[in-house]
């Protein structure tokens, strides 16, 4: 410790002495901003912490094991600055204690009204106590950043309770499995300074009551409330007041870098011709109205356009900074369509272009479980692809069964399945 007159940041995994103990500890550690640990380190290394280190102002922690940790309790007790808190569930235990969060949940709602940045990644939610989060939340007066990840149900979220979620200083909004109508609530009563809107996909198409008023509602409050919004999950109905409302939203965020178009048909009926239609004129919105700060943008649930639009498109968007397209639709992977973007990449126009053949990991969330049979013809028609990486929150896969098949496209030379994690 000698070497270092002022410790900043310190990685409790790296190092095996109560560092705390040594002589010069008290005026070292004293200034210390920045800790990372795991809950798996005895409690006594963290008493000794609290006692010299009372200016963290990042802590992030990884959950592992199912035992409470009251010396990570204490820590965050005596922090009078802590500014960025982040945890992360990395465990395999079946049957986790989730009372095992209590103690240090506790803690950290006294600490709430101080967070600039709050970050919690859950496995599962099962057996959670929702009461910590409801009282945690409201309690959040200074959030810039709030990530809620890999819950499976945001439902204790009521409406009493959306109302109190007033952050004023937001800046980036990112949970999982979070409707629309809730979404939108959070953004209406942000204080304009949001830059970063995530939505999954899939979560944010499901939707309470009328997905075509909600979605529009969703616009609105966007365009409304977000001057400032740089990258934005955006889903909505292909219908002609969508599209109005989104060319209006355009042209209010001029600082729009990214956007993921989740464009669901789900709810309506349409012929295929009208479809496309509508999806064309989605491309003819963005070369007008699209700011000029647009870089990537995203399209999902089969989004597919002829190869003549895809051409009036690109040539439209000329002078413009190039491009970054991702889609889930293979079509783009046609011969013709193939030659077509090599042609904008190479004249400067597409930076990339991205479809399922260039997918390299796949995420599966909410207890996403298959059948035996149904995950083999999966991996047998993989095969020809780029090797894929798997991780699933089920533990179906842990099964001998589902091993034993998985090792095998793990194994059979022409890896087909890179890394399938559970």
């Amino acid at each position: 410790m000698k070497k270092f007159p002022e410790l900043k940041c310190l990685d409790m995994n790296l190092i095996k002495h109560q560092i705390f103990y040594l002589p010069e500890a008290k005026t070292r550690l004293e200034s210390l901003c920045e800790l990372k640990c795991d809950t798996s380190i005895d409690s006594s290394y963290f008493y000794g912490l609290a006692s010299l280190c009372q200016n963290i102002q990042r802590l992030i922690i990884i959950n592992e094991i199912s035992k409470s940790n009251s010396g990570i309790a204490k820590l965050i007790e005596v922090q009078k600055n802590l500014k960025y808190f982040e945890w992360t569930d990395n465990f395999d235990d079946d049957y986790f204690n989730y009372s095992s969060y209590n103690e240090i949940f506790l803690e950290l709602e006294k600490k709430a009204g101080f967070l600039h940045h709050l970050e919690l990644s859950f496995l599962c939610f099962d057996d959670f106590d929702f009461t910590i989060m409801q009282r945690l939340l409201p309690k959040l007066y200074k959030i810039k950043t709030l990530n809620i990840n890999k819950i499976n149900e945001f439902d204790f979220i009521n409406g009493s309770l959306l109302k109190m979620l007033v952050y004023n200083d937001l800046e980036i909004l990112n949970i999982d499995s979070i409707t629309i109508y809730k979404a939108s609530i959070i953004i209406e009563n942000s204080g304009g300074h949001l830059k970063k809107i995530s939505l999954k996909p899939y979560d944010s198409i499901y939707c309470e009551g009328d997905f075509s008023e909600v979605s529009l509602t969703f616009i609105h409050k966007i365009y409304e409330n977000c001057p400032l919004i740089e990258y934005l999950s955006l889903p909505f109905l292909p219908s002609k007041n969508h599209l109005i409302e989104f060319e209006k939203l355009l042209q209010v965020c001029q600082n729009l870098k990214s956007l993921i178009l989740i464009t669901s048909n789900y709810y309506i009926r349409e012929i295929y011709e009208e479809m496309l239609e509508n999806r064309g004129e989605i491309l003819k919105i963005l070369v007008r109205s699209a700011p000029t700060n647009l870089r990537e943008i995203r399209f999902f649930d089969e989004f597919n356009v002829s190869l003549e639009v895809l051409e009036e498109f690109l040539e439209k968007w000329r002078d413009r900074p190039a491009l970054s397209v991702l889609t889930s639709n293979d079509i783009y992977e046609g011969e013709d369509y193939k030659n077509l973007i090599n042609k904008y990449k190479n004249n400067g126009v597409i930076k990339s272009f991205r479809s399922p053949t260039n997918l390299r990991e796949i995420r599966f969330f909410n207890d996403f479980n298959i059948s035996l049979e149904v995950l083999e013809e999966f991996f047998e028609k993989w095969r020809g692809r780029p090797a894929l990486s798997i991780l699933t929150s089920n533990f179906t896969y842990d099964g001998e069964d589902y091993k034993n098949l998985i090792n095998k496209y793990k194994n059979n030379g022409k890896l087909v399945c890179r890394v399938f994690s559970s």
